[in-house]
């Protein structure tokens, strides 16, 4: 794990993926989602709506639902309904939508990326509440690639010297 602190994202991706999987199955939850949060934010990753999209593309119908929810509970009605691709008319009738699995199969990555962007700026914390989300799905994380699991180890690795 020494070779992750410092946010050194120079560590061997095939490595970090190995890594990863050993840590994950040990690591306290809390340690997961602050580790995933910084690699959503890190500088060193895509932009937070674009790691989201992709996730989302890999996601199984139930993951994908609750990934939505947890997204759109930062977005207004109104924000919603601006949405393009028809996404918000997917969430007619209620102030506070709840995504089905069935319903979430409905919409692409790329309106997923959409929305994450829109929640993203209506409310920063979204970051934090999906580090959190994708805490219980350490497997959807191995998605991330090489580098965001470097940051996500090296964070772990962090909390761990405190």
């Amino acid at each position: 794990m020494q070779q992750y602190l410092g946010g050194n994202g120079a560590a061997d991706p095939a490595r970090a993926e190995q890594d990863f999987d050993h840590v994950a199955q040990q690591a306290p939850r809390a340690g997961m989602a602050q580790g995933v949060t910084e690699a959503l934010r890190s500088d060193q990753t895509p932009p937070f709506a674009t790691l989201v999209s992709q996730l989302f593309g890999r996601s199984d119908a139930q993951q994908r639902a609750g990934m939505l929810n947890q997204l759109l509970a930062n977005v207004s009605p109104a924000m919603l309904a601006s949405l393009a691709g028809g996404v918000g008319n997917l969430f007619k009738g209620g102030s506070q939508p709840q995504v089905t699995p069935e319903q979430a199969e409905q919409i692409t990555p790329q309106q997923v990326q959409e929305i994450a962007a829109t929640a993203e700026q209506h409310n920063p914390g979204i970051v934090d509440r999906m580090g959190d989300f994708y805490a219980e799905h350490p497997t959807l994380v191995k998605a991330l690639g090489g580098a965001a699991l470097a940051i996500v180890l090296g964070k772990i690795a962090q909390s761990h010297q405190n």
